[in-house]
């Protein structure tokens, strides 16, 4: 798999189990392949708006618009919503643009896009696809593409699979035809050295393991892996001695740093009050702040683990860091700072 930024990839795919910061995701990599002195078109299928509030822009449309001035390179955004993309494809294909507008006013469009969610994933991945594939001017041949990449926020990993592999779907069930071309060609695209689909995920259980049922779904589907991003990693606060010691058994085997084993209560009080941060009770301080010593040993423990887990996957891995304050990249710039991690 050639490194994250590299030019061949056209198409960035990021998904993610919710909560793991996959939109921030998508943002700073879009951001740091404008950087790159790049034409980049940041798109959304979701209808949540993640971008505009990722960026502080207001609502995005269905037309590409600016995200933010790039020096060198260009940073355009989307949503795609499925009836822009079915409208689009009626005057494309059958030039319905007034006929197209009269099934919108009576309700047809949106009758076809929500009473097949197969049909939504279609209409999504089509317009991803022609994105992927518009050249400058609208020309074929040799000209230069619209964009130089794509980079998609796409579903979580619970239904990525389902999205991505809708066409292959399609193009089993109608075998001959433009619908059947139509699919391939998008498949095609999909499956090919050009795109890239990245997994973002947090060193928890749940996302972890759903990272693992993901790239086994995508590599059955034939999806072409990308990296699997590891966001906000917080570095351990304590020294390979120190997280043992936390993590050793209590004298009195309660193992919450009130016995006599690992760690001297007493000493740790009196320490505390010649600090001038014993307060009131020094003895129960040091013994809530070994409870929380321990807590963070087993933390950090559980985290290594899970990290061999996800390094078991035998996808590079990249990580980015938890910023400060807890921040996910949703203010103070903290989505630039990611793209310059990223880069």
């Amino acid at each position: 798999m050639p490194d994250l930024l590299d030019p061949r990839v056209r198409l960035h795919v990021v998904t993610g189990k919710g909560g793991t910061g996959k939109t921030t995701v998508a943002g700073a990599l879009a951001l740091a392949l404008a950087r790159q002195g790049r034409r980049v078109l940041l798109c959304e299928v979701e209808g949540r708006q993640g971008l505009a509030r990722l960026f502080d822009r207001a609502p995005l449309g269905f037309e590409p618009t600016p995200l933010l001035p790039v020096d060198g390179g260009e940073l355009l955004g989307s949503a795609i919503d499925a009836k822009g993309a079915l409208l689009e494809y009626l005057e494309v294909f059958y030039r319905l643009g007034r006929a197209g507008r009269t099934l919108e006013r009576i309700g047809a469009v949106d009758f076809a896009t929500t009473i097949a969610p197969g049909l939504r994933d279609v209409l999504l991945t089509g317009k991803v696809y022609d994105a992927v594939r518009t050249r400058q001017g609208d020309r074929r041949g040799d000209t230069p593409y619209l964009y130089d990449h794509v980079v998609l926020d796409a579903p979580p990993t619970g239904r990525i699979g389902n999205f991505l592999n809708v066409n292959a779907v399609g193009a089993g069930l109608a075998r001959v035809g433009p619908i059947n071309a139509q699919a391939e060609s998008v498949m095609a695209v999909l499956r090919s050295e050009t795109t890239a689909v990245h997994v973002v995920t947090l060193l928890e259980d749940m996302p972890v393991q759903e990272t693992a049922d993901a790239v086994a779904e995508l590599r059955r589907l034939g999806l072409p892996m990308g990296r699997v991003v590891v966001n906000q990693v917080r570095p351990p606060l304590l020294d390979e001695a120190l997280t043992a010691r936390a993590l050793a058994r209590d004298g009195d085997g309660s193992g919450d740093g009130s016995g006599d084993g690992a760690w001297d209560l007493d000493a740790l009080a009196a320490d505390l009050t010649a600090l001038g941060a014993g307060g009131d009770d020094p003895r129960a301080r040091a013994a809530g702040l070994l409870v929380e010593t321990r807590e963070h040993a087993l933390r950090v423990a559980r985290e290594r683990e899970l990290r061999q887990e996800v390094d078991a996957l035998g996808i590079t891995v990249v990580e980015l860091p938890q910023l400060d304050g807890g921040r996910h990249g949703l203010d103070d710039g903290g989505v630039h700072e990611l793209a310059g991690a990223l880069a």
